[in-house]
C-alpha cells in the first residue's frame, strides 16, 4: 500500500527558504521516480521537479538555481528545498510518485498526496 505524506508547509518572508518533505513508507522500488507539482491560485497545476533512481532530475526552467529536490532512500522521503521564494511561489505542493516516463506532465502519475500549503508574502 502506498501513500505519500507531505510536511514542511507554512508561511515564508520573500527571499526565505522552506523544505518541504514527503515521506513514502510503502513506496520501496529499486526503480523508482517521484516529483514535486504546484498548484499557485487560480492557475493550472505544473510539474516543477522530478528525480528517478539513478539520481537523476530534471526542473522546470523557472526553479532552476532556486529549488533542489533530493531523495533520503534509507528514510523513504522525498524533499524539496525551496530558496530565494518569491510570492509567485505561493501554492499547494504536491508529491506524486511513479510516472513511467519520470515526467513534468501529471496525467501518469499513479499516487499522489494529499498536499502541503505554501504562502509567500
Amino acid at each position: 500500500d502506498v501513500q505519500l505524506v507531505e510536511s514542511g508547509g507554512g508561511s515564508a518572508l520573500a527571499g526565505g527558504s522552506l523544505r518541504l518533505s514527503c515521506e513514502a513508507p510503502g513506496y520501496t522500488y529499486d526503480t523508482y521516480c517521484m516529483g514535486w507539482f504546484r498548484q499557485a491560485p487560480g492557475k493550472e497545476r505544473e510539474g516543477i521537479a522530478t528525480i528517478d533512481s539513478d539520481g537523476d532530475t530534471a526542473y522546470v526552467e523557472s526553479m532552476k538555481g532556486r529549488f533542489t529536490i533530493s531523495v533520503d532512500n534509507a528514510k523513504n522521503t522525498l524533499y524539496l528545498q525551496m530558496n530565494s521564494l518569491n510570492p509567485e511561489d505561493t501554492g499547494t505542493y504536491t508529491c506524486a510518485a511513479d510516472d513511467p516516463s519520470c515526467g513534468l506532465g501529471s496525467w501518469r502519475y499513479k499516487y499522489w498526496g494529499q498536499g502541503t500549503q505554501v504562502t509567500v508574502s
